[in-house]
């Protein structure tokens, strides 16, 4: 070791390392972290630790499944399917037909309150198997030409739905705009006409950030073919709500877009009469259109799926924990936790002989890391420990074999 120590301090005529090239190392910086150094934490899962768990788990989730299945269970709903009903029957054959022509779209229906609705009422049309997360449809769309009337030309992404033949640009332009929902829904009851409140219904956010107050509908709905509802142009795109609600895209294909509102309490069993305008086609795609009252609560509209989902995980985890209970009373294992300490007294003492030694040797290399190992003493070493572990992994099972060891 000496001399080549010498050697690479005097070598190249007093010129140290300087003429020796040096090489790059692609060994890490040394850290706690990138090394696993840190202080760390790692509980033995006895029996009492494990059933103590999945019993907590059990007593939080199951509470809380059953309020919000009762908060699921408070919200009436009222859903009425109408998009074949309001088909004449003569025309019920060609259904795509009937919608595009100029025919009276008018059509009356009736809905039943089951249980009384206490005001708010939210008024939802829901589609069925409308696909708005398609990649074209959802790009097709500029938000800066929403936002600012001075990018009113920016229809790069628009097409084909970005310019009017001749008459500039169209705004808002693109496919999601274009396909706007425009069934029209008028309420009574008992021969008294129900206001739907428009206003509100679009998030702030798009209000204030998204559409423009000085940005006009301009050559909306022109061409040949008429995708949806028409824009009144003298009013601006942040105050046109419909558009709002609708331009935000549905992640599935069933889905409900906010309406309106109807501000007065509706009375169990009574009868309100819808009269609607069965405009838009969905009879092209095979989808549905359906009517929805709904009245909320605390955790929002219907939607039982999150308390069955906290029930069901509530009661897997009590079941696993009773499991577990019943297995450690009827069957216990030995009581070996990862420490030896634990180990019931017994007279063969080899194996703790054999593990007192391996670990001083452990604890030598640790006191003093710089001890020069070379690769062959390592091996040796590592023979030699596994050697020792498999004698005292064999003594063991002599010994819980022979009765030494008591089982508890």
């Amino acid at each position: 070791m000496s001399s080549h120590t010498a050697s690479s301090s005097n070598g190249g005529n007093g010129s140290g390392d300087s003429g020796v090239p040096k090489r790059n190392s692609k060994r890490p910086k040394y850290s706690k972290f990138t090394q696993q150094e840190l202080p760390a934490c790692k509980p033995i899962l006895t029996p009492r630790w494990v059933v103590s768990a999945f019993l907590l788990v059990a007593i939080v989730f199951i509470p809380i499944g059953i309020a919000c299945l009762i908060g699921s269970r408070d919200v009436v709903e009222v859903v009425e399917r109408y998009e074949t009903k309001c088909i004449p029957v003569l025309n019920r054959t060609d259904k795509v037909q009937f919608i595009q022509s100029a025919a009276d779209k008018t059509c009356r229906i009736s809905m039943t309150i089951p249980k009384r609705m206490k005001q708010p009422i939210y008024v939802y049309y829901q589609l069925d198997n409308f696909y708005q997360n398609h990649r074209r449809y959802v790009k097709s769309r500029s938000d800066e030409q929403l936002k600012s009337a001075s990018k009113e030309n920016d229809t790069s992404a628009c097409k084909p739905e970005d310019i009017a033949n001749g008459r500039g640009a169209i705004v808002p332009c693109g496919l999601i705009a274009w396909s706007l929902f425009n069934d029209t829904y008028s309420f009574s009851r008992q021969n008294q006409s129900l206001t739907v409140n428009k206003m509100g219904i679009a998030w702030k956010s798009d209000k204030q950030k998204r559409f423009g107050k000085n940005v006009f509908p301009k050559n909306f709905q022109g061409g040949g073919l008429v995708g949806g509802a028409t824009l009144n142009e003298s009013i601006p795109l942040s105050e046109q709500e419909d558009l709002m609600v609708w331009m935000r895209t549905a992640a599935l294909p069933t889905f409900r877009k906010l309406y309106g509102k109807i501000e007065v309490d509706l009375e169990e069993k009574e009868v309100i009469n819808v009269t609607l305008m069965n405009y838009y086609n969905t009879y092209s795609f095979n989808g549905k259109k359906k009517l929805v009252l709904s009245t909320t609560s605390w955790i929002g509209g219907r939607n039982d799926f999150l308390g069955i989902a906290y029930l069901t995980v509530g009661m897997i985890c009590f079941a696993l924990s009773m499991g577990f209970t019943i297995v450690y009373f009827v069957k216990p294992r030995l009581a070996f936790y990862g420490d030896l300490a634990t180990l019931p007294s017994y007279h063969g003492t080899e194996v703790l002989d054999r593990t007192k030694n391996v670990h001083g040797i452990l604890l030598m290399f640790k006191a003093h890391p710089s001890l020069p190992i070379g690769t062959e003493a390592l091996h040796h070493f590592g023979t030699s420990l596994l050697i020792v572990t498999l004698m005292s992994m064999e003594c063991l099972k002599h010994d819980i074999d022979s009765g030494r060891i008591l089982m508890v």
